[in-house]
């Protein structure tokens, strides 16, 4: 998202531009998200909740998200109905008809290729390491197949320094799901469960946050990055719990109605990556945009896609002065 952001902003400033897509389609993992852009609607909260993330990045995005919401609608991006939480505002898009509106604006994507030619203004945009990650630590991808990391490599090749962070969003799924599963089958009513591990283990005694991510971390450091979800019957009446469970790969029954479901841990996008200024800028004649630019969310969750998106705006503004 933030790629094709950058690059129809920076036509409409009449701007030149090449947009280059290491994978076989435009879109990346925003085309395999819920398509909801959001922000905290108290920027408080938002400290509250991502402690340590860069305060002035995170304001950054705070503060411009609304008019860039206002931007793509703009453009003809149409926001579709969405289930509302009280921590949050924004809006949700099709996925599919908002990489298809950027795409227009951007002038067209140049597909397999992940290499820029020149010397000239760069801006990276390439999804973070989450295949790299999930890879070198055994766990599951739930992102694009080809976000590997070589933005950041590139960055950081022509001057960038590094903002490096274990941390990363994912979700608690069942297994292998095919991509077009990754919000439906996500296994998210971990707050409703006790979680053990394969040794029987109970991994996480506490309450998990609103986004599960923090439960997600803990599964990703057990071993084989998986867990059980122990749920009695009084949980597994729970909407949320049901509505899930069809999609449930290896379960186990337990005593009273109980239920116990296998769960892995499965990266969506990483938090580690360049810094930035709030010009979105990395380097001399280096802008870094969406989720290869770090420290936004440590220490727990916020919205990738805006971070993409007013990322992807700042870089290309920034880039064309």
């Amino acid at each position: 998202m933030a790629g094709l952001v950058a690059a129809a902003r920076a036509r409409e400033l009449r701007a030149v531009v090449r947009l280059f897509e290491k994978g076989n389609r435009p879109g990346g993992s925003m085309l395999l998200s819920s398509g909801v852009v959001w922000r905290y609607r108290d920027f408080d909260e938002f400290r509250r909740q991502c402690p340590g993330g860069d305060e002035a990045l995170q304001r950054l995005i705070w503060e411009r998200l609304d008019e860039a919401l206002e931007w793509l609608e703009r453009l003809g991006a149409s926001a579709v109905p969405h289930t509302t939480n009280p921590l949050t505002t924004g809006r949700r898009f099709d996925p599919r008809a908002l990489t298809a509106v950027l795409v227009r604006a951007a002038g067209g994507v140049e597909l397999g290729r992940s290499s820029p030619e020149g010397d000239g203004p760069l801006v990276v945009a390439t999804g973070g390491y989450s295949v790299r990650l999930a890879r070198e630590r055994g766990l599951l991808v739930r992102s694009n197949a080809w976000s590997e990391g070589e933005g950041i490599e590139l960055a950081l090749a022509r001057g960038a320094t590094e903002a490096p962070s274990r941390e990363f969003y994912g979700r608690a799924m069942p297994g292998l799901v095919p991509e077009d599963r990754f919000v439906s089958a996500s296994q998210l009513y971990g707050r409703s469960a006790r979680r053990v591990n394969d040794l029987g283990e109970e991994f996480f005694p506490g309450e998990a946050s609103w986004s599960e991510n923090d439960l997600v971390l803990a599964i990703a450091d057990q071993p084989g990055g998986r867990a059980w979800y122990e749920l009695d019957a009084e949980a597994l009446a729970r909407r949320e719990v049901a509505e899930k469970l069809p999609y449930a790969q290896e379960t186990e029954p337990l005593p009273e109605g109980g239920l116990r479901v296998r769960v892995h841990a499965a990266v969506t996008h990483t938090y580690g990556g360049v810094r930035v200024d709030t010009r979105a800028r990395a380097a001399d004649g280096v802008w870094v945009a969406g989720v290869d630019a770090g420290a936004v969310s440590n220490g727990g969750y916020a919205s990738g896609l805006a971070q993409a998106l007013v990322l992807g705006l700042v870089a290309a503004e920034d880039a064309v002065q």
